[in-house]
């Protein structure tokens, strides 16, 4: 029974369950003692627990969902609805994280392309959602926890990383919006985009939601302390759910990707008191870290190959370009694309027109792996100039 439980975990919780399997090996090198202590940046920690509980926040009260609503009132064509459904990825996931911008949207297109009898296009639509998603939220330093995590330790000013990532941006964006282009257009179906997909909004909990959001984006970018918001965060949730009958926000959020965190703090901070692996490791990464970190994303995906390899290197530039662009590539590259697989292969069981699980990771890859390249040649280009 217990190594059923233990074969469970393992299957749900992979990147956690390798984490800790790597911290307790690491341990056996380097015994627990006071150091430890110093391993684990409270900051990032205290940072991505406030983000998370906020944009559950938004999730529940379905914000998100009612302004694409309001933006898919004026779509007459489904190159329009092709374009409106992507770039909301694009987007929102610069300010509300990959994940959380397809756990919300990914459904609604679901429910969209179903109601205008356009399950064909299902593919198409949700594999490039995916990529608009993966590559919006590399603009800024709240779009996904890699990149919260290096401009974290990094203590780069903003001016610098959007130096670094705006280039990329505005190609990904020139590159998605080709691909929408040059889609087939037709008109699509009228009136079936009613009120009954926009969700509910809850006026006083988003706006309160929206103040909490501003005071995280202050402490990302070193105005507040992350004790004072992680406060003020604790505190407002309790008034939420007293006032708006909510449940208590910070309860849910993803307790698993924080554990992984800490499990690799753990790991490095072992490693790197090991003087020979210290030293193998910062010789391999020297000058390859941008080509090294999207290849090492693509085997254990980009937020582990951030951490990792964070504690051999100070070249930042190359680091967090890598493993940006190494979302793109393998379904376990980005955490977030496993989260539209999953949405797809529930409806393509119960909506055969939608299409087969083999169409689509055959789709997923080879415009994955096209985007990769293209990114990654301009990447190197660019580093070049600069």
């Amino acid at each position: 029974m217990l190594v059923r439980k233990i074969v469970n975990f393992a299957k749900k919780e992979t990147v956690l369950f390798a984490a800790v399997l790597l911290a307790f090996g690491s341990m056996v090198c380097v015994p627990p003692d006071m150091q430890y202590l110093s391993y684990i940046d409270y900051r990032v920690l205290a940072l991505l627990f406030c983000l998370m509980t906020v944009m559950e926040g938004f999730k529940s009260t379905g914000f998100f969902a009612a302004v694409a609503g309001k933006l898919l009132e004026k779509v007459k064509t489904f190159r329009q609805l092709y374009l409106v459904l992507v770039f909301l990825c694009f987007f929102t996931s610069m300010w509300i994280t990959n994940d959380v911008a397809l756990l919300t949207f990914v459904p609604f297109t679901v429910l969209v392309l179903r109601m205008t009898g356009l399950e064909q296009e299902m593919i198409p639509v949700i594999v490039l959602q995916t990529i608009a998603a993966n590559l919006g939220s590399m603009t800024t330093p709240v779009g996904n926890p890699q990149n919260l995590y290096l401009y974290s330790i990094s203590g780069m000013g903003i001016g610098a990383f959007l130096q670094i990532m705006g280039p990329l941006t505005l190609i990904s964006a020139g590159l998605i919006f080709l691909i929408c282009l040059i889609h087939k257009d037709f008109p699509i179906r009228q009136g079936m985009l009613g009120k009954e997909i926009v969700g509910v909004r809850k006026a006083g909990e988003n706006q309160v939601l929206a103040v909490l959001f501003f005071i995280s984006l202050l402490s990302v970018f070193r105005i507040l302390s992350w004790q004072l918001l992680l406060l003020i965060v604790l505190v407002s949730c309790i008034g939420i759910k007293a006032f708006c009958k909510e449940k208590y926000l910070p309860l849910e959020a993803d307790f698993g990707l924080l554990l992984t965190f800490v499990a690799f703090f753990i790991f490095i901070g072992n490693m790197g008191r090991i003087c020979a692996v210290r030293e193998v490791l910062s010789q391999v990464l020297n000058g390859r870290e941008l080509l090294i970190s999207f290849l090492c994303s693509q085997m254990i995906s980009n937020v582990p190959a951030a951490i990792l390899l964070s504690g051999f290197t100070q070249e930042y530039r190359g680091l967090l370009q890598g493993v940006n662009i190494g979302g793109l590539g393998t379904l376990i590259a980005s955490l977030a694309s496993l989260i539209s697989y999953k949405f797809f292969a529930a409806e393509s069981e119960q909506t055969p027109a939608a299409g087969t699980r083999g169409r689509y990771m055959l789709t997923f890859t080879i415009w994955n792996v096209g985007m990769a390249l293209v990114l990654l040649a301009a990447a190197f280009l660019l580093n070049g100039l600069t």
